[in-house]
């Protein structure tokens, strides 16, 4: 396709600006957080540059691996915590501090509450292939929808595979002079996102 030098042509068609506070974060796994979400990112991406050596100037040249940037959420924490606590069992499950129960147990309720948990078939020893257990309850989906000035969706942009990497700490101030209410942040790794025009 070739680029357009007319003056007319190259004038945008929308002049309203995004604002950031415009928009809608859902999380499958994670009701209680979705509600409450004060800020989210859409992750950047980068290109690793390769340099190719020559006698004089090192020319750059692009790279073929993405790297995407964690996604970051910013939420206000429920007078009982019990969004704090999806999110910390979410991580306790795949770490296991205490016992492998954890994880399975975990597993086994987020696999009722989203059926759509995928089956792998991997070998439990040498020569014994079979179903494994569904690890698709240990991830989850996001959709960050942007939203236009008249507060409709205007793009979503869908990640796939979310899992968290970390969750923030609460800190309680008895010192405090002004009621600020406790907010935690915690940062997802992805497979990958898409933006999508609705």
């Amino acid at each position: 396709m070739a680029t357009t030098t007319r003056i007319l042509s190259r004038q945008p068609q929308t002049l309203d600006y995004a604002s950031p506070t415009q928009f809608k974060f859902g999380i499958n796994i994670l009701p209680k957080v979705e509600y409450f979400t004060l800020t989210a990112n859409v992750p950047g991406i980068s290109l690793p540059q390769i340099d190719n050596q020559t006698p004089f100037k090192t020319i750059p040249l692009q790279g073929d691996n993405l790297t995407f940037d964690n996604l970051e959420i910013t939420y206000i924490i429920d007078e009982k915590l019990e969004n704090y606590i999806e999110l910390q069992n979410w991580v306790r499950a795949i770490g296991f501090p205490k016992t492998r129960n954890e994880f399975k147990s975990f597993r086994d309720t987020e696999s009722q509450r989203f059926p759509t948990a995928t089956t792998r078939s991997v070998s439990k020893d040498i020569g014994d292939t079979g179903l494994a257990t569904p690890d698709g309850s240990m991830f989850s989906d996001a959709t960050l929808t942007i939203l236009s000035s008249k507060n409709n969706p205007i793009l979503e942009v869908r990640f796939q595979d979310v899992f968290p990497l970390s969750v923030g700490s609460l800190e309680y101030n008895q010192g405090a002079s002004d009621i600020e209410y406790l907010v935690s942040n915690v940062t997802f790794a992805y497979k990958i996102y898409e933006i999508v025009s609705l």
